[in-house]
């Protein structure tokens, strides 16, 4: 089966929901490539090393990602309950800020995949952890 062959059959069998965990799911693991390099550096030029050997452009895919979703849950059509969406918009805000934080060499890459893993879960099904 062709590459094209296969991603148009992923596209017609899988959900939007499914769809969404799958990118975040393969964004998260490349974040999580990354995270302990970047978090133990010892100074910003060793930090900044690591954002140019892949960092970057899993951090650039995730922004990406939120933004889209932001841009989703803010559509006036969006079925999610509001309280739900207000909280994923926050999220969003919150991964746009701290990227750029990272992106200067400050921040953490953890705290990013910290945010992305209970909204995998969620996606998958799974019930939230206790807290």
């Amino acid at each position: 089966m062709s590459l094209s062959a296969y991603r148009r059959t992923l596209a017609q069998t899988e959900t939007p929901r499914q769809i969404e965990r799958r990118i975040m799911l393969r964004i998260t693991t490349d974040l999580s490539v990354h995270a302990d390099r970047f978090d133990r550096a010892k100074d910003r030029a060793e930090r900044l090393g690591v954002l140019a050997s892949g960092l970057r452009e899993a951090l650039s895919d995730n922004v990406r990602l939120w933004s889209a979703l932001k841009a989703d849950l803010m559509r006036p059509g969006n079925a999610l309950p509001q309280e739900l969406r207000s909280g994923l918009v926050n999220l969003a805000a919150f991964v746009e800020r701290h990227t750029g934080a990272v992106l200067g060499g400050n921040g953490t890459v953890a705290a990013l995949v910290e945010v992305n893993r209970p909204v995998i879960a969620a996606l998958s099904g799974a019930p939230p952890e206790a807290g």
